[in-house]
């Protein structure tokens, strides 16, 4: 099959970020999505994107709290069978599924999960964009889904990513060896001086519904595995990947955040400028950010400050 050139989005005027502040992850998601007024999955089978790289612990991996948290909060809201699926980056899948307890809390709340290294051929959508020099390929669990949805941590990261935050969950979707073909298409990413701008490129390739950011603690310097810590406290939410990345870098700097995304105008941090360029999301001074309750609303003011200079 040939592969699908990516092109531009037409952008959206504005974007909408909601802020929960409350330590109790199942209240802190509910609030997120109640504040959205989240229905896009009800009554559709919903493929589910979390933050596995590795099996180290939260702020590294994505929480098992939050994750039981959302796919409870989806099945409150009406969604179909949920499918967590993932590709690990640094570690055996189906170990870090396994060892960090994802894979029990997917099966106890009546999901499934799909170990995308171990999918066949037919499995994975082939792309072409302009800075990934073979094309890449995403799990069409993910590009033909009823309804998907990801969550994720809030952390820098020091191979090359800056941060790593919404836009970058994606690559987890992304095939590094396609059956068949020994290429490795995840050396084309990490090799190039391209790659926050791949990054971006790859997200054109699928369209989340719902993303859900944990920030009750974050890494400010180092990432993705280990680095330095900071505890924000709060939880962030959007339909809108962009919006949501640039409040968390707003996030992140206001904890002391170390590295290239640590300085200058939000809206000019490469993955985010790329993204923004592809018509992914909106751009930071058109962002609302909204408090889920009136606890959030210092954290909201400040942010919404930040974003409001571009």
């Amino acid at each position: 099959m040939l592969a699908v050139p990516l092109s531009a989005w037409p952008a959206p005027e504005r974007g909408r970020v909601v802020v929960a502040r409350d330590p109790d992850r199942a209240r802190a998601v509910a609030a997120c999505l109640d504040a959205l007024e989240f229905r896009a999955c009800e009554g559709r089978d919903v493929a589910l994107k979390a933050n596995f790289n590795s099996d180290d612990a939260f702020p590294a991996s994505t929480h098992p709290d939050t994750l039981a948290a959302l796919i409870a909060a989806l099945g409150a809201r009406r969604a179909g069978v949920v499918t967590l699926a993932e590709r690990s980056g640094m570690g055996d899948t189906r170990s870090v599924l396994d060892r960090t307890g994802a894979a029990e809390v997917a099966r106890r709340a009546g999901g499934r999960v799909i170990i995308l290294d171990e999918v066949g051929r037919p499995a994975w959508e082939s792309f072409r964009a302009e800075h990934w020099p073979s094309g890449f390929h995403l799990a069409r669990l993910f590009t033909e889904a009823p309804c998907a949805v990801q969550t994720m941590c809030c952390k820098t990261h020091r191979f090359g990513g800056h941060v790593t935050l919404a836009l970058k969950n994606s690559i987890g979707l992304v095939a590094k060896r396609r059956p068949g073909d020994s290429h490795d298409y995840m050396q084309d990413l990490h090799r190039s001086p391209h790659q926050r701008a791949m990054i971006a490129e790859a997200n054109l390739a699928w369209r989340p519904a719902l993303n859900v950011m944990d920030a009750l603690e974050a890494f400010v310097d180092g990432g993705p595995e280990a680095g330095t810590r900071a505890a924000p406290g709060v939880f962030l939410a959007s339909d809108d990947r962009c919006a949501l990345d640039a409040a968390a870098i707003a996030l992140l700097r206001q904890h002391g955040m170390k590295g290239p995304a640590a300085s200058g105008p939000i809206a000019r941090t490469d993955q985010l400028a790329r993204a923004l360029a592809l018509g992914i999301g909106a751009a930071p001074n058109t962002v609302d950010v909204v408090p889920a309750s009136p606890a959030a609303g210092d954290v909201a003011k400040r942010l919404a400050d930040a974003l409001a200079q571009g």
